[in-house]
Formats: structure tokens, sequence, C-alpha cells
């Protein structure tokens, strides 16, 4: 760092270590050739038309052609949404919103998401953790205890890595306790895929209560970044406040109102099926390999497994074109890799190079 940066940048910032997404540890790969199944992203990818008319204009900040589907969807009122830039938008919105830099912090339970984490070092806010149980349920002793402590309580459910949903008495038990003190964020970025536990609906019984959604999973739209915020109108209202004037350009609100209308919705309940079916045949095919222990759940797009040599297996599935992600860095999860549902070729591509891999093992000791 040259003297003159390290002089301005903020001190916060001097030793942070940026998000590692599937995108920047495999940086400049030609996803015509590689099998991407780091990112938990869809295998499809849908047709859509933009019309350029309106180009020449700035964006509405919250396009009623999006707000109104999705809150329809959803199952609430058009007053508890907010659309972002990916959920990632949302987590960075609610905290420069709900945490005082520099004095306030927030409480999140690993190994879960890590842009929670990087969002409130970015703005210079606290990061407290509560770790998740051995069988990933939340520690609801040690999140009780930061009572008066956090603004902002970040819950993945369905979360990822693991793939389990908290337990509904659990969040409940959560929510009561911090009814007067932080607002509770259930990151529901993969609820399509465990849709009878959402959240969404019991806004109206808890006024400290967050949604996270997105249309990056189950709706195949990473690309377009488009996100959801739900909550009760003041917490959407305090958060207006902060968010840019135009967050979501012209062509993403098109594409997010087309997978939005009655046919878009029917084609993600389509492929959601598709993939459930894939998700099956690929745990069976993962049980049969030696000393694969399947981790969590499976109520995502993925797939979480443990090995003792997943650093071999990641590097001959690497030098063979297909990506999964090493998940051995998070807590509790040494030697655990994850890999997203493809569609049948590529899912059997994988399976494919995971038998040869073993075939030339020497057997474990």
């Amino acid at each position: 760092m040259s003297e003159l940066i390290n002089k301005l940048v903020a001190e916060n910032l001097k030793g942070l270590k940026p998000y590692e997404s599937a995108r920047r540890i495999f940086a400049g790969g030609d996803s015509d050739s590689e099998i991407w199944l780091n990112a938990n992203e869809s295998p499809f990818a849908n047709d859509y038309s933009v019309d350029s008319a309106h180009f020449n204009r700035y964006p509405d900040c919250q396009p009623p052609s999006v707000i109104l589907p999705y809150a329809e969807y959803a199952g609430v009122e058009k007053d508890q949404i907010v659309v972002t830039r990916g959920a990632d938008e949302g987590i960075e919105l609610l905290i420069r919103t709900f945490c005082t830099p520099g004095k306030d912090s927030i409480l999140i339970c690993p190994p879960t998401y890590g842009m929670y984490a990087i969002s409130a070092e970015t703005c210079n806010v606290g990061v407290n953790k509560a770790i998740l149980n051995d069988d990933f349920s939340l520690d609801i002793a040690t999140i009780k205890s930061f009572k008066d402590k956090v603004n902002l309580v970040f819950i993945c459910s369905p979360n990822n890595p693991t793939g389990t949903s908290v337990d509904k008495a659990q969040l409940t038990e959560v929510l009561e306790h911090f009814a007067d003190s932080a607002l509770v964020v259930v990151d529901e970025a993969y609820i399509e895929f465990d849709a009878a536990n959402t959240w969404a609906t019991e806004l109206a019984q808890y006024p400290n209560l967050v949604v996270l959604r997105t249309l990056s999973k189950a709706f195949a739209l990473a690309g377009i970044r488009c996100g959801f915020t739900l909550a009760n109108s003041e917490v959407i209202q305090s958060i207006v406040k902060v968010i840019a004037p135009y967050p979501m350009p012209e062509p993403v609100a098109q594409i997010a109102a087309q997978a939005l209308s009655e046919k878009g919705l029917a084609l993600m309940a389509e492929q959601v099926a598709y993939l459930h079916g894939q998700k099956e045949a690929l745990k069976q095919q993962l049980a049969t390999f030696p000393e694969v222990t399947l981790v969590g759940d499976d109520k995502a797009n993925f797939v979480l497994f443990r090995h003792p040599l997943k650093q071999a297996l990641m590097d001959y599935l690497v030098a063979n074109s297909v990506l999964i992600r090493d998940q051995s860095k998070q807590i509790n999860l040494e030697n655990c890799l994850r890999i997203t549902l493809g569609n049948q070729q590529q899912n059997e591509k994988l399976l494919s190079l995971m038998t040869e891999f073993f075939a030339q093992q020497e057997p474990l000791a």
C-alpha cells in the first residue's frame, strides 16, 4: 500500500479481507468450458425480452412493476417491501440504517454467509458471534446473552453453507427475546427450496422481523442482481432514507417483472422441482463413495459433505474443469466441500470425476 493510500484509507478497512466470492476465487475462468458448481447459482438460463425505449431516462427507485407482483408472491403489503441490488445490498442497508459506526454491533451465527460480517466491518460496525450447535441449530443461550448489545441479529434460513433451516420455535424465541432491542434479520435467499418455512407472512406478528429475499437462486437471475427486503413499513421507510436514488436499472426491472409473472413463477417452480430431483440423485451417489459424510441438511440448492482428502479431491475436480466450493475455513466445517446442484449432465460429469478420483486412491487407513 502506498504512503498516500495508507494515509487516506479508513482505519477500519486497512485489515479488512474482502469476501471471497466464487468469481473472485476462479476469476477469468471460461464459463463455457468449465462446469460451475461453486456459487449456488441455477444451471438454467431463461430467455427474457428487454425494451430500450426508456433507457435515456432514470428508472423508478422502487418500480411498481416489480414491487407489486413480488409483494403478492411473498404475501406482504406493498409498503412492507424494498427492492435492492441483490440481497447483499439489503444487508448493507440494514447495517447503515440501524447501526452507528464505531458504536453499535451486529450478531451472526457461523458457519453462515460471510457478507454479514464483511458489510458490518466495512461500515465500522462490530461483529459478535453465536456459533451454531454441533447439529447446526441455534445456540439460544449464547444468542440471548447479546440482549441490548447488538442492533441486528442475522440468521440465515435455509443456512448457507449448511443447508439447514432454523427451527420455528427457536426463531420465535429469538424474535421475542429481542422484541424491544434489536431487529432479527432472517435471510431467505434459498426459501423457494424450503417454502413451507418462510417467515415473510409473520411480519404483522413480529414488528422486529426483517426478511431478505433474492431472485439469484431459484429464479435463476444471479446476473441481474435483484433482491428484496421485507419488513414492517417503519423499517422500510427508514431504509429508503439511505438507499441510492436509482437502485434498480430499467433492464433489471423489466426482467424481474417477467420472472414474477404467472408464467415466470410457474417456470421457477418447475425448475425448483427438477433441482430437488437432482439433489436426491446426487446425495444417493455421494453416499456410496468411501469416507464421504453428508453434512448439515438439504433445504437449499446445494449439498455439503466432508472427506479427509478434500484438498486432493478439490484439486482433481478443478484440474478437470469442474468447480465446487471449499468450505473448510468455516467454523466446524473442517474438510467440507459444497456442491451446487447443476443439471443432470453437469452432475453426472461431477460424479464421474469423483468416481475416477476415488478409484485412484489407496484404501484409506
